[in-house]
């Protein structure tokens, strides 16, 4: 099921009858209205930005049925998350810390998820290039897939980042050939987003990171533990591993086809003056914005390993299980990739 997003700001979140409800009392009304009503059956996780309340018994319902509550900034950056009690794989998450301490597993690992992201990002290229005919991304979707070969053979993990690094470069450099005007686009800007392509990639990989780590959280994983991104205080590293792959597929998609059908306009990105956040995406292009991603990653296709018919969410997850499997039996980890 999809996370429950509350964006209005002011409102209240409150627990009813086994339901959760948002409240929002407008200035002068005499009493709130209610803007959504929903089965906590039907709530796997709860994602609120900004100014949102909320009351204990909520909660603590939450936690006590393992809900994730994760806090954003109105505008998309992460403050915190809060849920219930670990689940019980001790085992599981004792050999994950056991493949990311011996150098040798853990390079490996770390090799087959730069390979999956590598292809993946060579897969959008190719398929934009012939669809417009564009001989330079071709071209570039050609040198993403060298690197991507070059990656299984990397001997250390230096020399993979160093390598993923150069694909990227490869990738962002051409990304502007993918969209349509007024959109412009010159390179990869983290912190802070400095326009309104960049602002929607930042945004789209944090709600992505949140639906992975939603799917580590199940499988019993440490999220925080991970093997192509080192142990850094308060980073979850083995999320930022695993969304790699998806990074294309999912977030990237949506960017374009925000932008290039029109679904965002330039007037719902507003300019601040505050350096630290140059400019911000609207109230109304942010629930455009999520309600296309959940769109994709509810979008079912066929898995090209089970050919069954999964979600892009169900995906990741099959993908944290496959991590799992390889932790607990051995083998290779066999990263998604689409054909």
């Amino acid at each position: 099921m999809p996370p429950f997003y509350v964006t209005t700001q002011g409102a209240k979140l409150r627990l009813r009858r086994r339901r959760l409800i948002v409240e929002h009392q407008a200035r002068g009304a005499d009493k709130p209205e209610t803007l959504a009503s929903v089965p906590l059956v039907h709530v796997d996780q709860v994602i609120v930005f900004g100014n949102v309340g909320l009351t204990t018994p909520l909660m603590s319902t939450l936690m006590r049925r393992a809900v994730p509550l994760v806090f954003l900034t109105v505008d998309g950056r992460y403050k915190g998350r809060l849920i219930g009690a670990e689940t019980g794989f001790g085992q599981l998450r004792l050999n994950q810390y056991n493949h990311a301490q011996e150098p040798e597993a853990a390079l490996r690992l770390a090799r087959s998820i730069v390979y999956g992201k590598l292809r993946n990002q060579r897969a959008l290229l190719l398929r934009y290039g012939r669809r417009k005919a564009d001989g330079v991304l071709s071209d570039s979707a050609d040198r993403v897939g060298a690197l991507a070969e070059q990656a299984r053979r990397c001997q250390t993990l230096d020399s993979l980042r160093g390598c993923e690094g150069k694909a990227g470069a490869i990738y962002f450099g051409v990304f502007k050939r993918l969209l349509k005007g007024p959109w412009a686009f010159e390179k990869r800007v983290r912190r802070p987003p400095t326009d309104p392509v960049n602002v929607l990639l930042s945004f789209g990989y944090t709600l992505l990171l949140h639906t992975v780590r939603g799917a580590i959280s199940t499988v019993g994983l440490d999220a925080y533990v991970g093997f192509l991104h080192g142990l850094v205080y308060n980073r979850p590293s083995l999320a930022l591993d695993m969304m790699e792959a998806f990074r294309p597929l999912v977030v990237d998609s949506v960017v374009m086809r925000c932008l290039n059908n029109q679904i965002l306009r330039t007037t719902h990105f507003v300019p601040q003056d505050d350096p630290a956040r140059p400019i911000l995406l609207d109230d109304e292009g942010r629930a455009r914005f999520i309600r296309e991603l959940e769109a994709r990653l509810t979008s079912k296709f066929h898995h090209p390993a089970s050919d069954e018919r999964v979600s892009y969410r169900r995906c990741i997850e099959l993908q944290v299980r496959e991590l799992a499997r390889v932790l607990r039996d051995g083998g290779d980890y066999r990263p998604f990739i689409v054909r």
